[in-house]
């Protein structure tokens, strides 16, 4: 069984800063193509980032380019998204995901992922 759990989010004034964390159990961490999504109340699930499974190769989406910084530890099984120079159109919550899937195609769509966590709520104050 595979659980991620995410954390970090809170409430941030615009301009400022946030970590999110999520820690992975269960399954081969290594190999799993992981991603960050958020959602707002009657919204789609937006793609934000996701990162591959050595690390070395990321996508974003155009939002938050330049802006949010995903990373991985596989030494640590966590998952990191880094996010800076927030806006309020950042306010969404935010969910970790994981997928058995691998290759470029697999990122950017939700559709492709295997599990997820609860998670984490962001406000940005405007």
């Amino acid at each position: 069984q595979v659980q991620l759990v995410e954390s970090g989010g809170g409430l941030v004034q615009t301009g400022g800063s946030l970590r999110l964390s999520c820690a992975v159990s269960g399954g081969t961490f290594s190999n799993y193509i992981m991603g960050w999504f958020r959602q707002t109340t009657g919204q789609e699930r937006d793609f934000v980032a996701s990162v591959s499974w050595s690390g070395s190769v990321t996508y974003y989406s155009d939002s938050v380019k330049g802006r949010f910084t995903i990373s991985r530890d596989n030494t640590q099984n966590t998952v990191l998204l880094q996010m800076n120079s927030l806006k309020p159109e950042d306010t969404a919550n935010y969910y970790c995901e994981a997928t058995e899937k691998n290759g470029p195609f697999v990122h950017t769509s939700a559709g492709n992922y295997d599990y997820w966590g609860q998670g984490t709520q962001v406000t940005v104050a405007s």
